[in-house]
């Protein structure tokens, strides 16, 4: 930059202006080759001193910005893409099964409640019924009957071999279905005081086949009295008749590809490949008993497994005895 100075100031050194006003071509022609040199040291610290002067007000002086606008923390839900809940449950995807599923449960099944009121409108509560049917017809039923007339959301507990199935266990996800795992059901019941359905019969239950009908299995170790106990929530069991008919099993199959069990029902005898998909329509009744609380402290770290046990047989007993009383009561399978 320097030497490019040097050369326009020599070009220029004619034509530039002396401290007097004078031409520089003037005062030149007439001194001396020192008088000359001082000149254009002059001109050159000049140009040297603008030059700095430019770089330094850019140095010095940085460009304004504005202040970044302060913005309210966004919280879980919103964070959250659409209306997926932390348990895969989509409100969205629920309200359009609870539109398809309808005409099956008002017009197919004409699934009639008894003692519904007995579910909390609010708090944590666990619902416990018995469990059939080789693809199982009384969870869909029991969970779109409350939603339906309490207007409460129910999360059902599922073994885990639906969170293997691709498809299956994302679409059971979105309408409400989750794994069977004690610290699921905790958080739900004593966190966030939803109502949670379980089936203590598990896999036993839907894989009867038609003579058992109606016969509970073992309700396991009672695991789901020790969750109600620790959640602090009330049971609140459920009798069930009608799902033991839709889709009745006459035979099973060996396991296969980690299947609970892979049945032959009277579904696809009747109706070939149609009858997979297809239930019977049998008229289902639902009658809810009274809650049953434990005068227990939540949140122990033990709890005596002999009581544990003792109410889930009771649990289990209370069930049983009711669901002899409503077959006594019922006149036909097809109409109640």
């Amino acid at each position: 930059m320097l030497g490019t100075v040097l050369t326009m100031a020599a070009r220029r050194k004619s034509s530039t202006p002396t401290a007097d006003g004078s031409a520089a071509d003037t005062a030149a022609s007439g001194a001396g080759p020192e008088a000359r040199s001082d000149s254009v040291d002059r001109t050159v610290d000049r140009a040297v001193d603008r030059a700095a002067t430019r770089r330094t007000s850019t140095d010095l002086v940085p460009m304004a910005t504005p202040p970044e606008p302060e913005r309210p923390a966004l919280t879980d839900a919103e964070i959250r893409r659409g209306d997926v809940d932390e348990w895969g449950r989509s409100e969205h995807m629920r309200s359009l099964a609870r539109r398809m599923y309808e005409p099956i449960y008002s017009k197919w099944f004409r699934v009639e409640w008894e003692g519904l009121e007995k579910i909390p409108a609010d708090g944590g509560a666990l619902l416990v019924a018995n469990h059939a049917g080789a693809v199982p017809s009384d969870a869909p039923a029991i969970m779109h009957g409350i939603e339906k007339e309490l207007h409460r959301p129910v999360y059902g507990l599922a073994d885990h071999f639906f969170r293997t199935l691709p498809f299956v266990s994302t679409m059971w996800s979105r309408v409400g279905g989750l794994s069977a795992h004690p610290d699921n059901a905790y958080r739900l019941l004593r966190e966030q005081k939803q109502l949670v359905l379980v089936f203590p019969e598990g896999s036993k239950g839907p894989s009867k086949r038609m003579h058992e009908r109606y016969r509970l299995a073992r309700f396991g170790r009672g695991g789901f009295v020790e969750i109600a106990m620790r959640s602090g929530v009330p049971i609140i069991p459920i009798a069930v008749i009608g799902a033991e008919e839709s889709m009745p099993i006459v035979a099973k199959l060996p396991r296969i590809a980690g299947a609970p069990y892979i049945p032959i029902t009277a579904n696809m005898l009747a109706l070939g490949p149609l009858g997979l998909f297809t239930y019977f329509p049998a008229k289902f009744k639902l009658r809810v008993l009274d809650p049953i609380y434990f005068d227990v402290e939540p949140d122990q770290e033990r709890y005596s497994k002999s009581r544990i046990m003792d109410e889930s047989e009771r649990i289990r007993d209370q069930i049983q005895a009711e669901l002899f009383r409503m077959l006594s009561e019922r006149r036909s399978v097809w109409f109640g």
